[in-house]
């Protein structure tokens, strides 16, 4: 089967796929209206704050190195960013959150080591807190809860112990699917020496043995600016995403779509659609359209690395956009 068509009314009743046990269940209830927030005092986690401290400022730093870096590093440097964002868009959120789509082992190891470069936790606990982020979006729930405020909807959360809740609702999905992917556990239990090799030795260490690059710019700009850069593009969606701009689909939850997170997040910008038709694949109505994991993903199922991409069919797309969205629904 080339496509799985999805239902409006629940994303789990598929044909030709595996459904999760809850997948109805992680379907976004409305929150327009915010739900009460307990008052739970925050924690700081001090390592945190100083290493994304630095972080920044080395990445500040590697912009004024960039003049110096040569053609190829520069290059290498948006190679390295669309390779890692992939592991997180294509990999994380679409394949191993959300089984949008089924990959073969092969793309499932590229993936995963692309996964291993964007260094922002395992497939395994990403894709669990994204689960959550789904089911209790924007509530104490969620690990970035937007009502919160930008800040802590873009980098905060990581700043902080997680809210009990997080916790205590994480625990109650299923996560066996997980569980029985041998690639999402061997990436969970190699995963700090993966990602010293992929996001900090490989970005690094090419530029310098392939064309003499200096080690001091390799680290730099295609290592801390690469991977501090597809770091913000990430939580932009969680952020951003959140906050500005229309809601076609339906104007009772807050994620909008944004075209400029669209854009820097290769294709993830499309985040009122996603959240009212999260096992969509393309997270989009619009197909390749500024979205080039989508692009990534049918070139996939060309070559036959992927299949089963789960869509929805564009006439529950027009009325759902009818029934619920805030007028701005426009096709193509």
């Amino acid at each position: 089967m080339e496509l799985t068509e999805m239902n409006d009314s629940c994303a789990g009743t598929l044909r030709g796929s595996t459904v999760l046990e809850d997948e109805c269940d992680l379907k976004q209830t409305p929150t327009h209206s915010h739900p009460q927030r307990t008052d739970v005092p925050m924690v700081f986690v001090w390592r945190n704050v100083v290493l994304m401290s630095v972080l920044h400022a080395s990445a500040v730093y590697a912009l004024f190195l960039i003049p110096s870096a040569s053609a190829y590093t520069l290059l290498w440097t948006v190679f390295c960013f669309v390779f890692s964002a992939l592991g997180i868009t294509a990999g994380a959120h679409r394949l191993w959150s959300h089984r949008s789509y089924k990959a073969s082992l092969p793309l499932r190891i590229f993936l995963a080591v692309a996964n291993s470069m964007a260094f922002q936790n395992d497939i395994y606990e990403w894709s669990r807190d994204h689960r959550v982020h789904h089911k209790f979006s924007e509530t104490d729930s969620d690990p970035h809860n937007a009502s919160r405020g930008f800040f802590f909807s873009h980098i905060g959360w990581l700043l902080v112990r997680k809210h009990p809740n997080v916790i205590k609702d994480g625990q109650k999905l299923d996560l066996s699917d997980l569980k029985n992917d041998r690639v999402v556990m061997f990436q969970k239990r190699y995963y700090k020496q993966s990602v010293l090799v992929m996001c900090f030795l490989v970005p690094a260490m090419l530029p310098w043995f392939l064309w003499e690059e200096s080690l001091w710019i390799a680290f730099f700009v295609p290592g801390l600016l690469r991977y501090t850069l597809v770091l913000n593009a990430t939580w932009l969606v969680n952020s951003a995403a959140h906050m500005w701009g229309n809601r076609p689909y339906d104007a009772n939850i807050n994620p909008r779509e944004n075209r400029f997170v669209t854009f820097s997040a290769i294709g993830e910008g499309f985040h009122n659609y996603h959240h009212t038709f999260p096992y969509d694949y393309a997270t989009s109505e619009f197909g390749c359209k500024l979205n080039l994991t989508t692009c990534f993903i049918d070139l996939m199922h060309v070559v036959g690395l992927a299949k089963d991409r789960r869509r929805v069919p564009t006439e529950l797309v027009m009325a759902r956009a009818k029934r619920t969205g805030d007028g701005s629904h426009r096709n193509g």
